[in-house]
């Protein structure tokens, strides 16, 4: 166990030192953070990206092809995502690797990147179809297609400016939920690994010491508390700048 204050708490430790490791919690922390983030922004691109695609594509051209969009929305949105990440992600990594063999980093981002993408596509999609089937009779749209527009200028050009408002707040709501799903996925032990750094595997290990070392279990959790919470008042506020109808 740390010796001092608080596990190990002092002017060279600020959040003091892992029991039986004596790692530097703070510096695990803020590489942590780094891990979280780069995931939840890089996850919150792709899903954005797919989803705007599928949503305008679906929203404009409409019939067979708005079904077929419309049903693999409602297949993503019902399938469980917490029991297909725990089925998928343990036998994508055996698939590739052995089970004595050490995970590379750059592939446990990957697969958990990979895994919200099939998820998180289908809310922005959903968002985007509702917001061009309001739009594609409106007279800008009308006036493009007797002026020639093709069918690709319709849609990112003239349709896609307009949908900016919306598609930026569901990207910023969705940089704090990947967070806090790459945090739970880690905390059961199928996100990322040691010895990349990783708040969910703090929280984790530090159950463990609960009554003996509680600073321990406070700081990682206060500090996915903090992160998120910010996320979500800045997502919030993004809301309300780019809402026309919102009071200010």
């Amino acid at each position: 166990m740390p010796v001092g204050f608080g596990g190990g708490i002092s002017d060279e430790h600020w959040f003091g030192l892992e029991p039986g490791l004596g790692r530097d919690i703070f510096i695990r922390m803020i590489d942590g953070m780094r891990t979280s983030v780069l995931i939840a922004f890089t996850a919150a691109t792709i899903t954005s990206a797919l989803g705007v695609v599928a949503g305008v594509v679906a929203g404009y051209v409409g019939g067979l092809v708005d079904s077929a969009i419309g049903w693999l929305i409602d297949l993503a949105l019902a399938l469980p995502f917490l029991i297909f990440a725990l089925a998928v992600v343990p036998t994508v990594s055996l698939r590739f690797y052995g089970p004595r063999e050490a995970v590379p980093s750059g592939f446990q981002f990957a697969v958990l990147i990979g895994i919200f993408a099939v998820f998180g596509w289908a809310g922005t999609a959903r968002l985007v179809r509702g917001q061009v089937v309001s739009l594609r009779e409106r007279e800008f749209v009308d006036a493009a297609k007797v002026s020639g527009a093709g069918l690709g200028h319709i849609l990112f050009r003239e349709l896609l400016p307009n949908l900016w408002a919306p598609i930026l707040v569901s990207f910023s709501l969705a940089v704090p939920a990947y967070i806090t799903a790459e945090a739970a996925l880690s905390f059961l032990g199928i996100g990322i690994l040691e010895p990349t750094p990783d708040l969910g595997r703090m929280i984790e290990r530090s159950l463990g010491y609960l009554q003996t070392d509680p600073a321990y279990v406070f700081f990682p959790g206060i500090t996915i508390f903090v992160v998120v919470f910010a996320f979500n008042l800045f997502g919030d506020a993004l809301r309300d700048a780019l809402d026309p109808r919102s009071t200010r």
